[in-house]
């Protein structure tokens, strides 16, 4: 009998990832969805790029509304939980994403575990567990690291995947299930736009390439390629080991002047900014700019993913930083996000 997969927000860019790679492997997929058409245009363009979909179903559920997720879970083996909150303009409430990401994530979490799902595995961040103040030049990020959501600098996202998967992991003890869970905590998440659906990260490679930043943040942040992301994803749902664990997906970390440069590099053509924005404007700047507001507290940090034990556990060695980033701009070149540039 082929196991059942469910994958929320299917049509998202790690989940689409997830589903093509679930669906190439042999499992049936069940996708939530809060729009069937735009399930149906993403069952459509996977086909259109060689993924078998027979066994690919769509189901209607939002994570703020009870109705589907009981029909969602049933009969699943397992869950990959990836939906999540993410407004393109930064809600000036810190706490505005918190009650839909932390009610759809318990939503999940209960009906899974009612249904009997051998494992849960939650799509998180590392903006979970790099928020904590007196961080300094270079901060080296741990699993057990833990951003702390009442800190003033943090901003909405931020705290609404900390607090959302610290209710996760709060209902796995109190129900003795943690062994059923694991969740996932990707940086900056490049590579292949294969299904156009491009994440929040690939904004970043546009906007270079777009003019949209003249100058720079001297912000740095781990990066992971979106193939490597969905790899862990389907390793940590069948892996014993990594039941309990939250893994980053991180290969090494880039500076945006060092994108920048590798894309400068690549296509030399192209008009992409050289120089980097002093601390003081960026701050300035966010007085007024809540998307500016939302990196202040990265500013000048140097985070690095201390994830060796999760290559350990799962098998899996990610790809450098540089290739995710050109095998993003590779791709949005090819489908026309980005224009102009050959």
């Amino acid at each position: 009998m082929t196991d059942t997969v469910l994958v929320t927000g299917i049509t998202g860019f790690i989940a689409s990832h997830v589903a093509a790679d679930l669906l190439n492997k042999g499992f049936a997929v069940r996708g939530t969805v809060r729009n069937t058409a735009k399930g149906e245009r993403l069952a459509e363009t996977l086909a259109a790029k060689g993924v078998e979909t027979s066994n690919l179903e769509l189901i209607e559920a939002d994570l703020g509304k009870d109705a589907g997720w009981k029909a969602a879970v049933k009969d699943c083996r397992y869950v990959q939980h990836i939906a999540s909150p993410f407004p393109l303009e930064a809600p000036a409430n810190r706490e505005a994403l918190v009650p839909e990401a932390r009610a759809g994530a318990m939503r999940v979490i209960e009906q899974a575990i009612g249904a009997g799902a051998e494992r849960v595995v939650m799509t998180s961040s590392m903006v979970a567990m790099m928020g904590q103040p007196g961080r300094g030049k270079t901060m080296v990020v741990k699993e057990d690291d833990w951003s702390d959501p009442d800190w003033r600098p943090l901003t909405a996202y931020p705290v609404s995947k900390t607090r959302a998967e610290r209710a996760v992991w709060d209902y796995a003890k109190s129900q003795n299930v943690t062994d059923r869970v694991t969740t996932i905590c990707p940086g900056l998440v490049f590579g292949p736009d294969s299904y156009d659906n491009g994440g929040a990260s690939l904004a970043i490679i546009k906007g270079l390439f777009s003019g949209k930043f003249p100058m720079m943040p001297r912000i740095a942040y781990p990066v992971v390629d979106v193939r490597d992301c969905a790899s862990l994803h389907i390793k940590a749902m069948t892996n014993q080991d990594t039941g309990g664990r939250r893994l980053m997906a991180a290969s090494n970390t880039l500076w945006i002047s060092d994108i920048s440069k590798i894309l400068k590099t690549a296509y030399p053509a192209a008009k992409l900014p050289t120089r980097e924005m002093a601390n003081w404007l960026v701050k300035a700047l966010a007085v007024f700019d809540d998307s500016v507001r939302s990196i202040r507290p990265d500013l000048g940090t140097y985070h690095e993913a201390d994830a060796h034990y999760v290559t350990s556990l799962t098998g899996i060695i990610p790809r450098p930083a540089k290739d995710a980033v050109l095998a993003a701009a590779e791709s949005l070149i090819a489908n026309g996000q980005i224009k102009g540039v050959t």
